[in-house]
């Protein structure tokens, strides 16, 4: 059985400040879409898996985002979460084209 992957256009490069999420929603899907300070695009599921936070809207430092609710640092490269705390996040692949953004779904 093939796996099917969808390619989403979700910004532009353009329109993304660095350091600061973005949340994107694809259809059921809501992903938190960062444009970090050495300009790579990295894409995390939105959610805290401690209490729900936005990751979204938590602070973003080097390769971490810190949950706004509770302060977990959580890496938006492979979405696990920094110790002492434990769990992790579904990352996406993403993708830039120019000044387009796309984001992989499977």
């Amino acid at each position: 059985m093939r796996t099917i992957i969808q390619r989403v256009k979700v910004a532009k490069v353009s329109e993304m400040p660095k350091n600061i999420g973005k949340t994107i929603k694809i259809g059921a899907i809501e992903i938190a879409l960062f444009h970090l300070a050495c300009g790579e695009f990295r894409a995390i599921e939105n959610r805290c898996p401690h209490k729900s936070g936005v990751l979204a809207e938590g602070i973003v430092c080097g390769d971490h985002v810190f949950c706004p609710m509770h302060d977990w640092k959580i890496s938006v490269v492979d979405g696990l979460v920094q110790k002492p705390d434990n769990g992790c996040v579904k990352t996406f692949r993403v993708e830039v084209e120019g000044d387009d953004v796309y984001i992989f779904l499977h």
